[in-house]
C-alpha cells in the first residue's frame, strides 16, 4: 500500500473542498496502475463526499447540511462556537473516508464526480487527509 497524508486549509467558513487534483498528483506519484484509491479525514467534525462540483451542488449541500443540522442551541456537546456540537454529528451523516476504484491510473469516476473535503466547523482551518493506494494483483 502507497499513502500519504496532505494538510488542506479550509479557512473560516463551512466548505466543499475539491480534493481531486490532489489525488490525481498522489496517484501518478504511486505510479498507480489498477487498484483501489482509500480517502481518509482523521477529525472528528469533517467528512467526505463523492459529488458535483462548480454547478452549485456544492452550496447546495452546505444549505441542506444548515438545514438537516442547523447551527444552533439544540446540541449537547456545547464547546466551541455557536453550535458547533453540529459539526461533531456531521461525520454520521458525511463519513470521513471514501473508497473510489482507479483504473489505469486514473479515479474511475463519473464525469462531474468530484472527491471532496467537506468541513463545517469554523473552529478549525487546518485539516489534514490522508491518501491511500492499494494495488490490485497482477493477473487478478
Amino acid at each position: 500500500m502507497f499513502s500519504t497524508e496532505i494538510e488542506v486549509r479550509t479557512g473560516a467558513e463551512p466548505v466543499v473542498h475539491d480534493l481531486t487534483r490532489e489525488i490525481e498528483k498522489f496517484l501518478a506519484s504511486a505510479g498507480a496502475r489498477d487498484g483501489l484509491l482509500h480517502v481518509w479525514v482523521p477529525h472528528a467534525t469533517a467528512g467526505l463526499v463523492v459529488i458535483e462540483t462548480g454547478a452549485g451542488s456544492d452550496d447546495d449541500l452546505l444549505r441542506a447540511i444548515d438545514e438537516v443540522l442547523p447551527r444552533d442551541d439544540r446540541w449537547i456537546h456545547r464547546h466551541g462556537s455557536h453550535g458547533h456540537g453540529r459539526d461533531h454529528v456531521l461525520p454520521a451523516f458525511l463519513p470521513p473516508y471514501a473508497s473510489v476504484p482507479v483504473f489505469d491510473g486514473a479515479l474511475a469516476t463519473g464525469t462531474w464526480q468530484s472527491v471532496c473535503l467537506v468541513d463545517t466547523n469554523v473552529d478549525n482551518p487546518v485539516r489534514h487527509v490522508r491518501f491511500s493506494f492499494l494495488a490490485g494483483r497482477a493477473g487478478a
